[in-house]
């Protein structure tokens, strides 16, 4: 501004003939000079008009005024007559941006930060911007730690008045934290201290974290987290005096001194409730996490006021406030809180508003809705009325905002705003994985056909192991209380011989109708009636003995008639990557009398998922199945039973390798050594054939990629540990009983793309024994997810 200032008085001075003319009036206004600004532009800031007199103040005001639009590097009036003449220059415009060698700060990020100063493509290039910008620049560079950035510009004039700005930065090393020091700590060890902090001394890991590179930010954060460290500790009266950064003259190191004062610690003494009880005391007094003669935390002080908002937010009360209030005794050392609870008005929802659905139906949405118009505000039914369109998979992002009715107190809009995502897919591909090989799959999905929430799909897919073709319908609202209808019709052959099983083949066709009853809002049961006509095929020149005799008393042609049950607790945030709740399944199925067949089945599969920060979550998961026949049929059928290993299994280990084993026998011609052959019957148990009973169980750490700021919705690893075990029921001299139990443990990676999911695994045996089949390397690219 300074520098304007002092450029107009110059140009006065030099354009004073101006003001020596006498004054006249304006008959017309021309401008020369122009080029890329518009006449029309130039008008708005002038502060001159057609039939105004032209005096010494007026033509100074209309010089300072087109100054100051920033658009000209000189203005000058004259006059033609009664014509006034205005000259300008106009400023450059400026037509690229180029940044070279950021590598620390995105170069997305850094032009953001120009454009807030004024340096962006197509805008007026001011020279005096320069400036700014190195000063933004290293400002931002020092507060990461780069002491030593360099930053050079450069300005190359193009044709038609515009230049071309280039930015060079050498970022150089960021500054290593030498030495941490906390001065004034008496309670708790100095190292305790320091691995509260985010930022530390050079580490065997600090390459990888970067806990070692000082960053101002950063270092606000763990000041900040060090006072927090004390006063859930009972220390109140604590305080950080000053903290002092010093540079080495390289700028290379950093050494940093945080001086504070503990003061003393204080305890719980009594805790008092004050103000509107709209609840019963003694549910209040449930959700106070302090007690009498316990240290004064102030993290539980929050911990409780959150809990007793939240219950007065079930009743409506969605603007409660609860004010603790600590009464410091000095000299026993000792804090009297009192919570004062001022609930406000009852709130009562006006109208739920729909925003953003171009493709889906109002009512689906709303049918999704737990907090209902015309009742009072429940904070966890608002909360879960997101989850359930969360968990829809129609939205890329779903919003509710609560605001205010204008005019009232006690009544709020919730405003639901959805952003629609693909519901709806054709998918044709060509992939590969480690078990099943070489894959083709096609398939159209409709999850959300015409809008109304109603799932139709078609697919075929084929591998070396499984020839599959489905058609299923499903309409999850059936009824206006929730409950679905749905049927599928399909066509299965699997050849077991690929799938690293006894050479057998089944090839089997049918169809079922189901129906799921909501019992509560996390638990859902299903019940459904099926037929299927089944042909097996064993070879039983490559088959275990075992195959043989079974299918010497059963045949090798069945249709039976099946029911299935199934009872679902879904307490998970999302479908896809879910990082919070529990997903428990028991199920059943029976095939009844009337059918060749007679057999059931029954499993238990439960994962738990456990948030540890907001990009990692635990997962405990386990899955114990049994089945058996019953009436004419003595075991379950061999095709039936389960398996183990494999990576949708145990992973490092081939998939279906765990387990019971067949034995084969064959007749083997050997020399004699006399010139003649002898043949000698030669038994192996080289092939799985599962079993009627399973346990699997993992422990599972997902990740998100460590390089990324936000957590990847379509990518994300893991570390983990697989162990299963598989029974068998059948003791007869054809089978070889092995119920030992296999673990592993590894890395993984699943990347959701448009034609499935890719899985990839690296595992090592855990728990293995002698002829185990293993594999390190375990994928699978193009299956459906």
């Amino acid at each position: 501004m300074k520098l304007r200032i002092v450029l107009c008085a110059v140009l006065l001075l030099l354009h004073q003939s101006v003001s020596a003319i006498e004054s006249f009036v304006i008959q017309d206004i021309k401008l020369e000079g122009l080029q890329r600004i518009s006449l029309g532009t130039v008008f708005t800031y002038l502060p001159l008009k057609v039939g105004e007199t032209l005096d010494d103040k007026r033509s100074t005001e209309a010089i300072r005024a087109l100054f100051k639009t920033g658009f000209f590097e000189d203005v000058w009036l004259s006059r033609d007559g009664d014509v006034l003449v205005i000259h300008v220059i106009e400023r450059p415009s400026i037509s690229s941006i180029k940044i070279f060698g950021n590598k620390e700060i995105k170069t997305e990020d850094l032009t953001k930060a120009l454009k807030e100063i004024g340096l962006a493509e197509g805008r007026v290039f001011n020279r005096s911007l320069l400036d700014q910008v190195e000063q933004e620049l290293h400002r931002q560079y020092f507060a990461l730690g780069n002491y030593g950035v360099k930053i050079k510009s450069t300005i190359t004039d193009l044709e038609r008045n515009r230049v071309d700005v280039q930015l060079d930065i050498e970022e150089g090393d960021p500054a290593r934290i030498r030495q941490i020091k906390i001065v004034g700590a008496k309670a708790f060890p100095e190292k305790q201290l320091l691995g509260e902090l985010q930022l530390s001394m050079p580490t065997a890991f600090s390459f990888l974290s970067g806990s070692d590179k000082y960053s101002k930010q950063v270092l606000v954060g763990d000041l900040e987290k060090l006072r927090s460290y004390y006063l859930n500790r009972g220390y109140i009266n604590f305080n950080i005096d000053s903290t002092q950064v010093s540079i080495s003259p390289d700028k290379k190191d950093v050494y940093i001194t945080i001086n504070l004062t503990e003061g003393d610690q204080h305890f719980v003494k009594d805790i008092s409730l004050a103000g509107d009880l709209i609840i019963p005391r003694e549910e209040i007094e449930k959700l106070i996490t302090l007690a009498p003669g316990s240290v004064f935390s102030r993290q539980k002080v929050i911990d409780t006021t959150n809990a007793i908002v939240d219950r007065l937010g079930v009743d409506g009360y969605a603007f409660a406030n609860v004010n603790p209030i600590p009464k410091i005794d000095k000299t026993s050392k000792e804090v009297s809180l009192t919570l004062f609870i001022d609930p406000g008005s009852r709130v009562y929802v006006r109208r739920i508003n729909i925003l953003g659905n171009t493709k889906t139906k109002d009512a689906v949405i709303r049918r999704e809705m737990r907090q209902m118009e015309g009742g009072w505000i429940s904070t966890p039914l608002v909360n879960r009325s997101k989850i359930r369109l969360q968990r829809l998979g129609f939205f890329d992002e779903v919003k509710l905002d609560t605001p205010s009715v204008p005019g009232t107190t006690d009544q709020v809009d919730i405003n639901v705003e959805v952003t629609e995502g693909s519901t709806g897919s054709f998918t044709a591909g060509v992939g590969y994985g480690s078990e099943g090989g070489l894959l083709f799959n096609a398939s159209v999905s409709l999850s959300n056909y015409l809008g109304t929430g109603k799932q139709v799909k078609i697919e075929g897919s084929k591998n070396d192991i499984t020839e599959f073709y489905n058609f299923s319908w499903n309409n999850p609202y059936f009824t206006i209380d929730g409950i679905s209808r749905g049927f599928s019709l399909y066509s299965r052959t699997t050849d077991a011989a690929e799938a690293d099983l006894a050479d057998f083949l089944t090839d089997r066709i049918g169809a079922n109708i189901n129906f799921g009853i909501p019992l509560t809002e996390y638990t859902r049961a299903r019940f459904g009636l099926g037929v299927e006509d089944t042909n097996l095929v064993v070879n039983d020149a490559e088959a275990p003995l075992y195959y043989s005799v079974w299918t010497t008393e059963y045949g090798n042609q069945f249709l039976t008639f099946v029911s299935t049950f199934e009872h679902t607790f879904d307490t998970r945030n999302k479908i896809l990557f879910p990082d919070s709740g529990i997903l428990s399944r028991t199920s059943a199925e029976i095939a009844f009398p009337g059918g060749d067949l007679e057999f059931y089945k029954a499993s238990y599969n439960i994962n738990w998922y456990l948030p540890l920060t907001s990009k990692i979550t635990f997962l405990m998961g386990g899955e114990f199945a049994y089945g058996d026949g019953y009436g004419d049929t003595v075991v379950m059928p061999f095709f039936e039973n389960y398996f183990a290993g494999g990576i949708r299994s145990v992973r490092g280990f081939q998939q279906n390798s765990i387990g019971p084993k067949g034995i084969d026998c064959r007749q083997v011609a050997q020399d004699d050594g006399h010139g003649g052959t002898t043949t000698t019957l030669v038994c192996t148990a080289d092939y799985s054939i599962g079993g009627n009973a399973k346990f699997e169980g993992r422990t599972e750490l997902f990740f998100s990629n460590p390089f990324e700021e936000e957590p990847s919705k379509n990518f994300r690893l893991s570390a983990f540990i697989d162990f299963a075990r598989v029974y068998t029921n059948v003791y007869n001299a054809a089978i070889v009983e092995d119920d030992r139990l296999r673990a592993s443990y590894g890395f993984g990676a699943v990347w959701i793309t448009p034609v499935g999911a890719l899985n990839f695994s690296l595992a090592w045996p855990l728990i293995s024994y002698e002829g185990d089949e293993t594999e390190t390397f375990g994928f699978n690219i193009g299956a459906p997810f």
